[in-house]
């Protein structure tokens, strides 16, 4: 019993934690001249770059696997003389935004064709051709020049097969890597239910070729298409990171349909390493434009999540794309959250169409779902742009996508006008793509101009709401137009809360114009106590009985200072240059009418691109000594200390502890189940939150115990003593009936008396019961002893005349 107990312990525990650390750090060398000898020294192979000047070591002596950091291996690999930083790697948990409801055969519906495509699977393909701009535009832009011709588009996901003949003809080998591998063939690994399928399906919907008598059409059906294995395997920090970073001075767009656990209680985001490829990716990608990271907001809806509690879509430099189904609705997977740019369509209900894209093993889905197959569309329309206009910055690309985005046919509750008169949703963002309005707005876009922040913190409040209840904290922000901030294109509140279930929690932020953001709804399944710790809710909107308190926020808003705007003549829409043409098969096309170009003010000024410029004396980061970006300080002055990219006078009260990093001060992130700490471990707690137990192993460990999980450990383990016991109760039944029956047929068959020559009689005489005693025979005369019967069962001899009184009718006859 106590073993099966102690397993039970054991599973649940890994099932619930799942945090495994492996022999693997990211290493930061300023000599890059040094990083093998370096590694030779300290036991270890570098695996290569992750980074500029961060590499990846696996150790030799540490195993691959296991619960708790390894303390020696990284002690000795920090204490280098040429080692700046290091990170031992752990697990992470990341989920593909994919649905595996199979829907029904679709039925033959009429569609637009003006290119005359013999794509087989191009019928079925509604949300490209149904026309009434219910298709995202997308063959209008085609008919304007645009194929996609010219740009990288890579699949951050489980690998792509390249063999593909719907993909060879566009397969990108620059735009590729396996980095769980570490090798340069992405092709996926096969297994008997094609669980690695995801990232061939996302590249089809990109860059499947057209007008080849093959599976689908691409949207981008002439762009550049690679994938980035890395799904299929241990994810860490440095392999979010290494996929983030890939050749990005070749690779344009990165599309992303993966994240956290689309859970309803999960709040995750990227790590150190995967936020620095982030920030070099919109600094310097592309040349200095910034490479365009498009994502998958989440397919959490069942379990109300909420995409702002996911950092990767609740992030400034990604475009967060959401779903719709084919009649508008709001699909079933979808998460609301005011990140959300913009939607494309994908799957619904039962009753509606799905999406049509390449799969593995040379063949044909028309069953792709979810936010997964929203991405790659998007993707595609921003290939679309990139090629018409090569020097759209990463912003530029947001720009469009919210001024040309509509309502078409959404339908949903929450639609509002923001402060520019604009709709918006929580669900939807600003609406669908359009990618004919977005090609053709792109040909004389001149550009967003230098981003510029203005931040405004609240003095510490710790403001307590009651169960139930509602309050509010008011920023006064008068002055940001001396930071330069005129136009906004992002707004962060970065809070800091506790709460006794932080699933209870909501949060908006009302601008002065009235502008209503969610920036946080309620999930019922989020019972955590951890609350938020400086998380930045992001809205995109202005261009239960648990107690909270309200301690410290901030606002962040990122913009121009003055409106982007148009300065090139506008080509007309009908009258695409020669040399803008798509390749497209011979015979009629119809005609299109495009749709109008949005109603653009007066030009301004052409400003720079910030990625362009040096960090100017309004983004300087108070008190940093090493500022690696607008965004992030490395180092603080003396006297403060780093905290998340900031310096501040002291690390907060929970969630952190005074540790180093970068051999500088700096706040560093308890584990999660404690709520004070002195180290970053499980075992170095100070104190827990109210739903855990303080134990205390030995002086120096300490762990936060959750007592909702204990109390199920040992709620589970009772029903293993039931069922063992009673388990061994039947058992003894059983026994028992097999000793009866076993002893009785025995009995039955005992040795009966012999005849005189030799032979056993065995007549049965009914009328004679077992254990009877001995019986005399009154018709024969003589010693009754010589009579007597001794057996139970009665056989006389036939030739006695007298037998035949005592024979019974059934007696065998001799």
């Amino acid at each position: 019993m106590a073993l099966c107990r102690g397993i039970l312990i054991a599973i649940l525990v890994v099932d619930l934690v799942h945090c495994h650390f492996i022999n693997q750090w990211a290493v930061e060398i300023e000599d890059e001249s040094q990083v093998e000898a370096v590694a030779a020294q300290l036991n270890c192979r570098n695996k290569g770059k992750i980074l500029d000047g961060i590499f990846l070591f696996e150790h030799d002596h540490v195993t691959k696997r296991s619960a708790n950091p390894h303390d020696g291996a990284h002690q000795s690999i920090t204490e280098h003389a040429h080692v700046k930083w290091a990170e031992q790697q752990k697990v992470l948990s990341r989920k593909k935004r994919q649905m595996w409801r199979l829907p029904p055969p679709s039925q033959a519906q009429k569609y637009e064709d003006f290119l005359n495509l013999n794509d087989q699977r191009w019928p079925q393909m509604w949300y490209l051709n149904r026309g009434g701009k219910l298709d995202m535009n997308v063959q209008e832009a085609w008919l304007a020049g645009a194929t996609g011709k010219g740009v990288s588009i890579t699949i951050l996901d489980d690998g792509i097969e390249r063999s593909h003949p719907d993909l060879v003809a566009n397969y990108d080998h620059m735009a590729s890597y396996d980095v769980n591998d570490n090798d340069d063939d992405p092709t996926p690994r096969y297994d008997l239910i094609d669980s690695n399928r995801h990232g061939t399906r996302c590249a089809g919907e990109v860059s499947a070729t057209a007008n080849n008598s093959e599976c689908a059409v691409g949207i981008a059906y002439e762009s550049g298409i690679g994938g980035v294995r890395m799904l299929d395997g241990d994810v860490t920090d440095a392999v979010e990171a290494r996929s983030l970073n890939l050749n990005n001075q070749h690779v344009a767009i990165y599309s992303a349909s993966w994240g956290p656990d689309d859970d309803g209680k999960t709040v995750d985001g990227p790590g150190r390493l995967a936020t620095q490829a982030f920030l070099q990716g919109i600094a310097k990608g592309r040349g200095g434009k910034g490479s365009i990271f498009v994502w998958a907001s989440g397919n959490g809806g069942r379990d109300k999540d909420n995409c702002n509690c996911d950092g990767y879509t609740n992030s400034v430099w990604t475009l967060s794309v959401s779903s719709a189904t084919e009649n508008g609705f709001i699909p079933w997977y979808s998460e609301a959250c005011s990140s959300t740019l913009a939607s494309t369509y994908s799957s619904g209900s039962s009753g509606e169409r799905k999406v049509v894209t390449t799969d593995l093993h040379h063949i044909c889905t028309s069953s792709h779902t979810g936010t997964s197959a929203s991405a790659p569309l998007a993707a595609g329309i921003v290939a679309l742009i990139l090629q018409v206009n090569p020097s759209l910055n990463w912003r530029d690309v947001q720009h469009l996508t919210v001024r040309c985005a509509h309502v078409a046919n959404l339908r949903a509750t929450d639609w509002a006008v923001n402060g520019v008169g604009r709709n918006f949703s929580h669900s939807f963002g600003y609406g669908i793509m359009d990618a004919s309005c977005m090609v053709r707005t792109a040909r004389v876009w001149e550009g967003a101009g230098e981003q510029r922040k203005c931040s405004r913190s609240a003095d510490r409040i710790d403001l307590i709401i009651p169960g139930r209840q509602a309050n509010k904290a008011t920023i006064q922000v008068k002055d940001c137009s001396g930071d330069g901030v005129n136009f906004l294109e992002h707004v962060q509140a970065q809070v800091t809360l506790s709460a006794t279930k932080r699933g209870d929690v909501a949060i908006f932020l009302i601008s002065p114009s009235g502008t209503r953001s969610s920036l946080i709804a309620k999930r019922p399944r989020d019972y955590s106590r951890a609350g938020f710790q400086g998380w930045p809710f992001l809205t995109v909107h202005n261009d239960g009985r648990s107690i909270v308190e309200l301690k410290e926020w901030s606002l962040s808003f990122l913009g121009t200072s003055e409106e982007p705007q148009i300065v090139k003549a506008e080509p007309s829409p009908e009258s695409p240059s020669p040399s803008d043409k798509p390749p497209v098969p011979s015979g009629p096309i119809a005609p299109v009418d495009g749709a109008e170009v949005p109603n653009l003010s007066v030009p301004g000024s052409n400003l720079d691109d910030v990625s362009k410029q040096m960090t100017t004396q309004s983004q300087v980061i108070a008190h940093c000594k090493e500022q690696m970006s607008q965004e992030w300080c490395s180092v603080c002055e003396t006297g403060f200390i780093q905290h998340n990219g900031r310096c501040v006078d002291s690390c907060p009260a929970q969630g952190y502890f005074l540790g180093e990093s970068n051999r500088a001060s700096a706040c560093i992130a308890c584990y999660y189940s404690c709520q004070t700490c002195n180290g970053p471990n499980d075992y170095q707690c100070s104190s827990c939150f109210g739903d855990a137990t303080l134990e205390e192993e030995s002086p120096t460990q300490r762990f936060c115990y959750n007592k909702s999980l204990i109390q199920r450990v040992f709620y589970s383990s009772r029903w293993y003593y039931v069922l063992s016991v009673g388990f061994l109760i039947n058992l003894f039944i059983v026994v028992i009936l097999v000793v009866y029956i076993m002893r009785w047929r025995r009995s039955r068959d005992r040795v009966l008396p012999t005849r005189a020559n030799g032979t056993v009689n065995r007549k049965y005489s009914p009328g004679k019961l077992p254990g009877d005693a001995l019986l005399s025979n009154p018709l024969k005369g003589g010693n009754s002893s010589s009579a007597a019967i001794t057996v139970p069962f009665h056989d006389y001899d036939s030739s006695s005349e007298e037998d035949q009184l005592y024979r019974k009718p059934y007696s065998d006859n001799a």
